[in-house]
């Protein structure tokens, strides 16, 4: 249509003979030249929305049943400044949270979670099953969040209070870390023997 309304535009002239133009090159368009083409306009805008209201544009939520095996899974992250070596591309911290990020994919019916430590512990992600969420979170981590140190110990501890009231059948914190404890009042050691009376898994990767 509106190809149609632009070649009727070209083809639509009367012709008048006359001596000279001269005089009609003076003169302006007026506005009344350019409004003629707004009922056309208008048409359009209608056409457009009736045909939009006709296709029914809606959005839905879809609900399904998902069987999982009931694991919980909290990862506790190193990110003291010897994860800034570069040893592994482009260095060690971004390395693991890729290695982790590609974990959570292989993960879609699990509860996860994210600690973070340095010389101190804190929450970044409490478990969820949103791992969108999650990977983005994994994804801002970045070293100098926290004062620098390695307290294994206090990020072991923090992950064990994160998931010691879960009521899923299996408990696991995965530790990703590259150095020796040197902060915190908790010792790895005790952490440890706190998440097993707690029936947590420890699986810690260097």
């Amino acid at each position: 249509m509106i190809a149609w309304y632009i070649w009727k535009q070209n083809t639509a002239h009367a012709t008048l003979q006359i001596s000279s133009i001269r005089f009609f090159s003076l003169v302006g368009k007026s506005r009344k030249t350019y409004l003629r083409h707004l009922p056309f306009v208008f048409r359009m805008l209608t056409l457009i929305f009736i045909i939009t209201a006709l296709a029914r544009p809606q959005s839905s939520n879809q609900l399904r049943n998902v069987t999982t095996e009931g694991i919980d899974i909290v990862v506790s992250l190193d990110i003291s400044g010897s994860m800034q070596a570069m040893d592994f591309q482009p260095n060690r911290l971004e390395a693991a949270k890729e290695v982790a990020i590609e974990f959570i994919k292989g993960r879609p019916n699990d509860r996860m979670g994210l600690v973070i430590f340095a010389a101190e512990s804190f929450t970044q992600c409490p478990l969820t099953l949103d791992h969108n969420v999650l990977t983005n979170l994994f994804r801002d981590v970045k070293i100098g969040m926290l004062e620098d140190g390695t307290a294994i110990g206090m990020g072991l501890a923090t992950a064990v209070n994160r998931i010691k009231d879960s009521d899923a059948q299996s408990k696991v914190i995965i530790l990703l870390s590259d150095g020796e404890n040197n902060r915190g009042q908790i010792a790895p050691l005790t952490a440890a023997e706190i998440a097993r009376t707690f029936g947590v898994r420890f699986i810690p990767l260097a």
